[in-house]
């Protein structure tokens, strides 16, 4: 199974609308086929691992990071083409969440004599689909806020200057992130301090660019600003509000730039889970939160964030000034703190990357 996930994560940013699995194929303890879904329109990993086998599949294991699918989509069913292959048993890595399939693949398996073992790495599995997951059940992108802070949760010193406080595998590590995502949110205030070109950047020019999407409510974003320039593949959204210049909404919008007016009549904000039913209904599955301090502020405060990844630098900037991760008040006592749960910490480089799941719960 764990040879499962790792071919599964080639798909991951790929699958769209489609959800990100790997397969393999053991006979007498020997690899004999394995696959993943590349792409949505092309076989699933199922098929692909079946192919590779052919005749070898006969009488073996199927592991597998999801379900097998028993409904007709732009493929065939899997779970007809395993029964056909004469596979002995099946392991099984999660349930897919899809109310078209949770549990039908598994039935049918089981229907047709096969034996079928589930829950196999399960939270390993359950992450790699995690976009597609909640998008299918609630229709909302699956948010992951991503901050790279000193070891006192500075994200800059009190002139504004963060270049860079993560190292340079951090930053690597953020590009293969970038690569698999389906956009990339910053506020207003990051573009204005650091005039970012939230792109991929990974070496020999792989990896693809995300819809890089910010959010400013009047609209203050500079005519220049990088995120605007043309040359990049990927599109630019600006979330905005009613506050924004007529005048200026409009060159935007001749230059190719898409405005969605998602804003708080009440207090001149953009409503961040109204711009995610939006993002949502567009398809976006996964969104890499990456500040500044207001908008993660914000988006906790919304309930919006599923994932939080923390790369902690090993740097002391000192004194009592300076921006953190989350801009204003926060909660006023600890039992409304926001908890993390299955949590995972790595080295990465001389930084510490702490990740965990938003443990669900009330927004703040």
């Amino acid at each position: 199974m764990r040879r499962a996930l790792e071919l599964g994560r080639r798909g991951e940013g790929r699958t769209r609308p489609n959800p990100a699995v790997g397969a393999v194929i053991v006979r007498q303890g020997d690899i004999v086929g394995e696959g993943y879904h590349p792409r949505a329109g092309e076989g699933h990993a199922a098929i692909f691992a079946l192919r590779q086998a052919a005749g070898a599949a006969r009488g073996g294991d199927l592991y597998v990071t999801l379900e097998p699918c028993c409904h007709q989509g732009r493929t065939g069913p899997c779970a007809e083409a395993v029964i056909a292959a004469g596979l002995a048993r099946v392991f099984i890595g999660t349930r897919d969440p899809n109310p078209r399939v949770d549990g039908g693949g598994i039935s049918r398996l089981q229907g047709a004599g096969i034996e079928v073992i589930t829950g196999i790495l399960e939270p390993e599995c359950r992450r790699l689909i995690a976009p597609f997951a909640k998008h299918v059940t609630t229709g909302l992108p699956h948010v992951t806020l991503k901050a790279a802070m000193t070891l006192e949760g500075r994200i800059a010193t009190v002139s504004g200057d963060s270049r860079w406080i993560s190292g340079e595998e951090s930053r690597l590590a953020v590009h293969r992130l970038r690569d698999r995502v389906d956009a990339i949110m910053v506020g207003i205030g990051t573009v204005l301090q650091d005039d970012p070109r939230l792109t991929t950047r990974l070496p020999a020019a792989e990896g693809r660019d995300p819809m890089r999407i910010v959010v400013d409510a009047e609209l203050r974003i500079p005519e220049t600003a990088a995120v605007l320039a043309p040359g990049s593949g990927a599109p630019t959204l600006v979330a905005t509000t009613a506050r924004a210049p007529k005048e200026k909404r409009e060159r935007l919008q001749r230059r190719g730039i898409q405005l969605l007016e998602v804003g708080d009549q009440q207090q001149g904000r953009v409503d961040l889970p109204q711009l995610l039913q939006q993002l949502g209904g567009m398809g976006i599955q996964s969104i890499l939160l990456e500040g500044g301090s207001r908008l993660n502020a914000a988006a906790l405060a919304a309930g919006i964030v599923d994932r939080v990844m923390i790369f902690v630098a090993p740097l002391l900037l000192g004194g009592s000034e300076g921006p953190g991760i989350f801009a204003g008040p926060g909660v006023d006592n600890l039992a409304r703190a926001i908890r993390l749960q299955q949590l995972r910490v790595e080295r990465c480089g001389d930084d510490t990357l702490i990740e965990g799941e938003v443990e669900p719960c009330s927004p703040v």
